[in-house]
């Protein structure tokens, strides 16, 4: 037989293109130290309960160290004929002691055994991902605090809406990212349930101590149900929402930053390490790391509604579908954590360029609803002083004159309450300094945010 570990009820051998057809170790064997200390876990708790001999016992650790390192040295021997990670590491190691490799299965399925290996898995993505996830938290308040004065307009639609500092707008970044890993640590609640003991479905008939295991593998609980342990992946697929989440935020910010280093924007220059050229154009600087990030978006986002359909359709419990699981999820750990990588490399990197900003704040009429406030305070109705400004928006738009460039004489002829301390509030500075209160645009708010943001990056870690 081709597969000594379970073809004891079959009289041939499997087919040769099902064996590669149906084999997973070619994409899991990245699992293979999650599965290495799932088995000494095991090993250990079968010894703890008398199950294994002391001697059994020590020959499977000492077996699984020596594979553990051959692996990690790149020289071992994987098979695609043993199917999966699991069944490698456990050929290899009865091959090496013996007849008390084969006792390591005791008590266990590989439908726990994979199901325990996914969750220490992306226990470990949960805490990469949110490591790179901090260090780009860090570069934006690096970037905000560098720049808590600069002002530029604020858009709504993409048209000039009203006037912000950039501090302000990298600060909004930084709320993203922060709910991101709010969710990646919500995540990592529901993860951290322990499936082993659980074996093919209905548990096992030998007196395993699952709280021993558990605590041997540092998860905070054990699974309270042997079906539900190995047949959902719901875990995973939270973890796929979350990063497809994450990578729509930094979406988000690739789009701004394509716009801003544009000639037509020209608001930030990106460093020449973070672009490309072109092989025709010799004046093009193509911001090829944010345009890649915004592309890789459709691909995490494609894996999370794969691991839905997956999943949408299986009876309880196991089924050979779960297979497919594996490489959407690996593929979504990888290219969130390169791109975070890339972010918080690139963010504090960035260039601003104060003055075209705030030139491009004095077009559109960034201060027209400061101009409606400051007829509110003289006593007119909200609705009564918008429509007075937008008489005046349009007069400006005649005259290709900002509402500060207009003199007091213009001004009051659209209302007569208007006197010249409405200059104070039609300045770009003067609109941000207003917006001081927490969540505002002001520079001293924008600062406050900043250090209490540091603050709280520094309490957890």
């Amino acid at each position: 037989m081709s597969n000594t570990l379970w073809g004891g009820r079959f009289t041939e051998s499997t087919d040769e293109f099902v064996q590669a057809f149906t084999a997973s170790v070619t994409f899991d064997q990245r699992m293979a130290q999650q599965d290495i200390n799932c088995s000494r876990a095991h090993a250990r708790m079968l010894g703890h309960v008398g199950v294994l001999s002391e001697q059994d016992v020590n020959d499977i650790l000492s077996g699984l160290a020596a594979i553990s390192a051959e692996i990690e040295a790149g020289e071992f021997p994987w098979s695609v004929a043993l199917e999966d990670v699991h069944m490698n590491i456990e050929a290899e190691l009865t091959r090496r002691i013996g007849d008390a490799g084969k006792r390591l299965h005791t008590g266990r399925s590989r439908n726990d055994q994979v199901a325990t290996d996914i969750r220490l898995y992306v226990r470990d993505a949960i805490d990469l991902v949110c490591s790179q996830a901090k260090r780009l938290q860090t570069g934006m308040l690096t970037l905000a605090e560098a720049h808590a004065d600069v002002i530029m307009p604020g858009f709504t639609h993409l048209q000039t809406a009203q006037p912000v500092t950039f501090g302000h707008h990298v600060m909004a970044w930084f709320e993203m990212i922060k709910r991101d890993v709010d969710r990646f640590n919500d995540c990592a609640k529901r993860v951290d349930v322990m499936p082993l003991g659980a074996a093919a479905l209905a548990g096992t008939p030998y007196p395993i101590d699952r709280e021993f295991s558990r605590e041997q593998l540092g998860f905070n609980a054990v699974t309270a149900n042997s079906l539900d342990a190995v047949s959902d992946r719901d875990f995973a697929i939270e973890f796929c929402a979350a990063a497809a989440i994450t990578m729509t935020h930094l979406s988000r910010m690739a789009e701004e930053l394509v716009l801003w280093s544009c000639a037509q924007f020209d608001f930030i220059e990106l460093p020449d390490r973070f672009c490309t050229g072109s092989s025709i154009m010799p004046q093009k600087k193509n911001p090829d790391v944010p345009e890649l990030v915004r592309g890789k978006t459709g691909r995490v986002n494609g894996h999370l509604v794969s691991l839905l359909t997956l999943m949408k359709s299986q009876p309880l419990a196991y089924n050979k579908d779960n297979q497919e699981d594996k490489e959407p999820l690996f593929d979504t750990v990888d290219t969130l954590h390169d791109s975070l990588c890339a972010f918080a490399d690139m963010i504090p990197a960035i260039i601003p360029k104060p003055e075209n900003m705030y030139m491009a704040a004095k077009k559109g009429f960034a201060t027209a609803t400061d101009l409606a406030d400051y007829l509110v305070r003289k006593g007119l109705p909200f609705r009564e002083a918008h429509e007075v400004v937008g008489n005046a928006v349009r007069f400006g738009v005649e005259q290709q004159r900002d509402l500060s460039e207009m003199t007091i004489e213009e001004l009051q002829g659209f209302h007569s309450t208007i006197t010249d301390d409405v200059f104070d509030v039609l300045t770009l500075e003067g609109s941000v300094a207003s917006r001081s209160h927490v969540g505002g645009t002001a520079p001293a708010q924008v600062r406050q945010a900043i250090a209490t943001a540091r603050a709280e990056l520094e309490r957890t870690g």
